[in-house]
């Protein structure tokens, strides 16, 4: 995909809550997964990018877009209403009446050479006359496939849900699902843009909008809310953004990326009224739902930066099995009440059923067996910089500041090295925490030994304040969660992020970013040569 042409895509700035730019400069735990894990892909070949920010609809603006370009191919207008299915479609005068007709159109089994866009006019789509099953539709760069509301974004709507397999180069541009269900489901696709939606689950959903076995997802300007279990679950998913969002109302995760998924940056989402955490790198996976050559980590090359968590249960940010993650510049506010306000643990791997696929993937060199699911995957360059946690009066985490593994032994027939490690090259630096007025432990246990370099309690903290400094955000009960201009200039400067290593990963995988830095605030105001304050939007 290249770019979206603003006036194909009929983009509403309606208001901005916040605005980032996040510059990359690249080298390179319930188990419900539904498929199983597909061979192994090449490395990544990046689309092209605009560098201006897209305003998404009430919500955040996306750094960083994917332009699909402006598009030339096939129209097939659709009209819930006034349509009818005897005709072609082509404008809107000729309109077809049902989305099954029109997806039909669209030539299977082989790579499209000319591209095609679904116009559907304003009005709700029933689930009866929608498509069963959307697979196996191959389209490329050049020849997209684009389904969008016509009149404008969130004038159309689904009651149906989108069940995908085996799609490339789709997009879904100003299309609500509003259903008690699922909304939207991908396995084994690439190459797929949903921007500008509402994805409402209600009270039935299970996995809101769930992403497994496929590359180059890209979430743009998404309200996504409603699920008994995750609002949005990636199971080995390489390639792509979560960016200018809006994820809430989930009893378990908001959003997680696991099973071997990487290379995904998630950045100026509003995350909020979830119970078991915020966002996070890595979980527990099945490992026949794993990928090669992505079989040891949970997650690789996850990066979290400039967004707002606020009052979710559980932790607010977490990383369970990472490798090269960062955490920075985000701000999290009402965390954490349930334990602690940010985990660093270990990640769990175990096998569902599919043994041989198990045995498999262990003998190619991954971390797993034909056993249980249990915590035994280690995180390597964990980076938690320049966040901020405020936990206002009334509000405090339950038992301790952070949670961060000890060493454990993990079952020999695994593979996973002994010990396993949750703090190996873990960097804790320049992250304002204040959380409460009981100054509870900080969390590290049988981890962060006097002897480890780069994580001791006495270097964590010494390098952060933790209950020393109290921030202040300028109307979070309404909405603003910037802090106040006396309260950014209180705050110490930002500390560069490292550089990313990917030289030491048991297998080899494609080479992500090396330095993730963050060049302005949420307001679009330019931070600092040293980055600025942390949490300065």
């Amino acid at each position: 995909m290249r770019n979206v042409d603003r006036s194909t895509t009929r983009l509403r700035a309606i208001g901005v809550l916040f605005a980032v730019v996040v510059a990359i400069s690249a080298c390179g735990s319930g188990n419900d997964d539904t498929a199983a894990g597909a061979a192994g892909a090449a490395g990544p070949t990046d689309p092209a990018r605009t560098s201006a920010g897209v305003a998404s609809p009430s919500l955040g603006v996306v750094a960083d877009p994917v332009d699909i370009g402006t598009f030339t191919g096939t129209d097939i207008w659709v009209d819930p209403v006034n349509g009818d299915d005897s005709r072609d479609g082509h404008d809107r005068a000729s309109a077809m009446r049902t989305i099954n007709a029109a997806w039909q159109r669209i030539p299977a089994g082989a790579e499209l050479t000319t591209g095609y866009r679904l116009e559907l006019v304003a009005g709700i789509y029933p689930q009866a006359t929608s498509v069963n099953y959307w697979e196996d539709r191959q389209g490329t760069d050049a020849a997209p496939i684009i389904v969008e509301a016509a009149d404008g974004a969130h004038t159309a709507t689904f009651d149906g849900d989108i069940n995908m397999f085996g799609v490339s180069h789709f997009a879904l541009i100003g299309v609500d699902i509003i259903r008690e269900g699922d909304t939207f489901h991908c396995e084994q696709c690439d190459h797929i843009l949903l921007r500008d939606l509402e994805l409402s689950g209600g009270t039935a959903a299970h996995d809101n909008l769930k992403v497994n076995q496929s590359q180059y997802i890209f979430v743009e300007g998404v309200d996504v809310h409603g699920a008994d279990d995750n609002a949005i679950d990636f199971v080995a998913v390489q390639y792509g953004h979560v960016s200018g969002s809006r994820i809430h109302d989930a009893q378990d995760w908001c959003a997680y990326a696991k099973g071997g998924s990487a290379s995904i940056t998630y950045s100026a989402n509003e995350v909020y009224d979830c119970g078991t955490g915020g966002i996070t790198a890595g979980q527990g996976t099945g490992f026949e739902f794993m990928v090669a050559p992505w079989l040891n980590y949970e997650a690789y090359g996850i990066t979290m930066v400039d967004n707002v968590v606020h009052d979710v249960q559980g932790a607010g940010l977490g990383v369970a099995g990472g490798y090269d993650v960062v955490l920075a510049h985000n701000t999290l506010y009402s965390v954490g009440t349930r334990s602690h306000v940010i985990e660093l643990v270990h990640g769990r791997r175990g096998c569902d059923g599919l043994t041989d696929t198990c045995t498999a993937h262990h003998d190619a060199g991954g971390w797993g067996s034909s056993a249980g699911e249990e915590a035994m995957i280690p995180n390597r360059h964990v980076y938690v910089y320049d966040n901020v946690v405020l936990n206002p009066a009334g509000v405090q985490s339950q038992w301790q500041q952070l949670q961060i593994d000890g060493p454990l032994e993990p079952p020999a027939a695994s593979g996973v090295p002994s010990p396993s490690l949750a703090d190996d090259d873990l960097r804790i630096a320049g992250n304002v925490i204040w959380n409460g007025p009981v100054d509870h432990p900080l969390g590290t246990g049988d981890a962060c030994a006097d002897a480890n370099p780069t994580c001791n309690e006495a270097q964590i903290r010494a390098a952060n304040a933790i209950n020393t400094i109290q921030p202040e955000l300028v109307d979070p009960e309404n909405g603003d969660y910037r802090l106040t201009d006396a309260s950014r200039a209180a705050l110490p400067a930002s500390v560069p992020i490292p550089e990313l290593q990917w030289a030491d990963t048991p297998r080899a995988v494609p080479a992500g970013a090396t330095m993730i830095a963050v060049t302005t605030d949420r307001t679009g105001a330019a931070r600092a040569a040293d980055g600025g304050p942390p949490g300065a939007g």
